[in-house]
C-alpha cells in the first residue's frame, strides 16, 4: 500500500552532496517560502496527504493542508487518474516571506511529480505536459523559469534575478531558485537537487508562457568533449571491458569511466590542446562532461 514517502533534501549550491549538478541540462525554478506537502492515493482509494515528516489527518493538520487537499477537486480527480503518482510541492501558507500576492496564499504549488512504480521522478517536461494536456486538471505548479546548459556560477546568479513568482508587483522580491537536472547522480549515485537562496528579483515569468532554452556560450571543456570524445572511442573501451570480462555487468561502469578518461586524455587531448591554442582546462569538469557523453550515447548501461 503506497504510504508515507518524505521529499529528498535540497543541497544548497556548492555543496559537496551537488558538486557538478551545473554540468549538463538545468531546469532553474523559482523557489517559494511555504511549507513542504505531498499527497498520493492510497489503497483505499482515497486521497492521503503529508508534510514535510509525517502523514496527515484531519486532528493532525498542517495549518490546513489536509482539509485543503481533500476538499480539492482537482488533485482528487487527478490521483484518481493517476494512482501511481504522488505530487509534492509547496503549501503557501505565511512563513517568513508575507509578499506573495493576496490571491496566491493557501495553495498547493506542485514541484515534483513521483512515479510510485518505477521509482522514479518525472521530469518537468513531462508532468507540465500531464498537467497542461487534454484535462487540464487545473492543478498548481511552480513553472521553470529556464533550462540552461552547463550552467556556470555567474549564469544562476542571473536566474536569480528573473524570479518574482506570485510576488505581488512592488513589494520586493521571491527567496530564491532550484537547479535540478534529471541526469545527475552525485557520487554516491543520489538524484539530488540543489538550490540559491537571496531576496532580489526584477523580471516575471510565467506557466502559461512556457520556458526559455538558454545556451549560453559552449565552454571548453565541453568543445573538447563534443569534438574529441566519438562513439568509436567509447565502443573500443566497452569493447575491451567485455573481451576481458567475458561480458558485461554494471559493476563494471566506474571502470569504463576511469579507461576511457586514461585513453581520451593519451590519445586524443594534445590534439585538442595544439588545435584550440593551450585552452585553459578544467579537468574535473572534463572527466564529469565525458560522463554525461557516455551516458548519452550508451544509456542501455546504465
Amino acid at each position: 500500500m503506497p504510504t508515507f514517502k518524505k521529499y529528498m533534501h535540497i543541497e544548497r549550491f556548492g555543496n559537496d552532496e551537488v558538486q557538478g549538478i551545473e554540468l549538463g541540462d538545468c531546469y532553474i525554478f523559482p523557489k517559494i517560502d511555504g511549507t513542504n506537502a505531498s499527497v498520493w492515493l492510497g489503497e483505499d482509494e482515497k486521497l492521503h496527504a503529508g508534510s514535510r515528516r509525517r502523514e496527515l489527518s484531519l486532528e493532525d493538520d498542517n495549518s490546513g493542508f489536509y482539509k485543503y487537499a481533500c476538499d480539492d477537486i482537482a488533485l482528487v480527480a487527478f490521483l484518481s487518474q493517476n494512482p501511481h503518482l504522488r505530487l509534492y510541492g509547496e503549501w503557501l501558507v505565511p512563513h517568513t516571506l508575507k509578499t506573495y500576492s493576496e490571491d496566491a496564499w493557501r495553495k498547493f504549488y506542485v514541484f515534483d511529480v513521483y512515479n510510485d512504480t518505477t521509482e522514479k521522478f518525472l521530469s518537468y517536461d513531462e508532468y507540465r505536459e500531464i498537467f497542461n494536456g487534454q484535462g487540464h486538471y487545473g492543478i498548481n505548479y511552480i513553472p521553470a523559469i529556464c533550462m540552461i546548459q552547463n550552467a556556470t556560477y555567474d549564469n544562476l546568479l542571473v536566474e536569480l534575478q528573473n524570479n518574482v513568482f506570485l510576488i505581488e508587483d512592488g513589494k520586493g522580491v521571491g527567496e530564491g531558485i532550484v537547479i535540478k537536472n534529471y541526469q545527475y547522480r552525485n557520487r554516491f549515485g543520489i538524484l539530488c537537487f540543489a538550490k540559491m537562496v537571496r531576496n532580489e528579483f526584477k523580471e516575471k515569468h510565467g506557466k502559461e508562457m512556457g520556458y526559455a532554452e538558454k545556451v549560453f556560450k559552449e565552454m571548453v571543456e565541453q568543445d573538447i568533449i563534443n569534438k574529441y570524445l566519438t562513439e568509436t572511442l567509447i565502443d573500443k573501451t566497452y569493447a575491451k571491458i567485455v573481451t576481458e570480462k567475458e561480458g558485461w555487468n554494471s559493476k563494471y561502469i566506474p571502470m569504463l569511466f576511469g579507461i576511457l578518461y586514461y585513453d581520451f586524455v593519451n590519445e586524443e587531448l594534445w590534439n585538442a590542446i595544439k588545435t584550440m591554442k593551450n585552452p585553459t582546462i578544467n579537468f574535473k569538469t572534463l572527466y564529469s562532461l565525458l560522463i554525461i557523453k557516455v551516458k548519452q550515447t550508451k544509456p542501455e548501461l546504465f
